[in-house]
């Protein structure tokens, strides 16, 4: 599988695999094996907007981490709290999310985090470019000093 797996990586293709687990439970489970619990209820899991809102985050956080460590920046610790809303009619899309990067290093300059999470909004994170067809996405961020 590690073949196949790498050569649907490079042309762009991915699988993934949801399963009833009970009532309106689901297993979802990924090409790479990794499982999720997806609750509509959210009793027992994260809900799919939940995680849909969860994995721009992670798309956008796995971008900023690697711009700023590439432009040799000092970051410890990365953290995104997100607010979103969305449509009050079906389809229930969102059409506001605000991204606040809290990021924490030593003498992070706040011209290079701003260039990363930009960068990151325009061009490299494919989740939360999606997510700009329906809703307007905002950025803003603070810097956490440390010894």
């Amino acid at each position: 599988m590690a073949r196949a797996s790498m050569e649907r990586q490079v042309n762009g293709a991915m699988k993934a695999r949801l399963k009833q687990i009970e009532g309106s439970r689901f297993l979802g489970e990924s090409e790479s094996g990794h499982g999720v619990v997806i609750d509509p209820e959210k009793r027992f899991g994260a809900s799919p907007m939940e995680l849909v809102l969860m994995g721009a985050a992670g798309c956008s956080s796995y971008d900023v981490v690697s711009i700023l460590k590439k432009g040799r920046q000092d970051v410890r610790d990365v953290t995104v709290e997100m607010d979103a809303d969305r449509a009050d009619t079906e389809p229930k899309v969102f059409t506001r999310i605000h991204f606040r990067f809290i990021v924490t290093g030593r003498q992070l300059k706040p011209e290079l985090v701003e260039r990363a999470i930009s960068l990151s909004a325009e061009k490299y994170c494919s989740a939360s470019i999606m997510l700009g067809k329906t809703a307007v996405i905002t950025h803003d961020f603070s810097l956490i000093e440390v010894e």
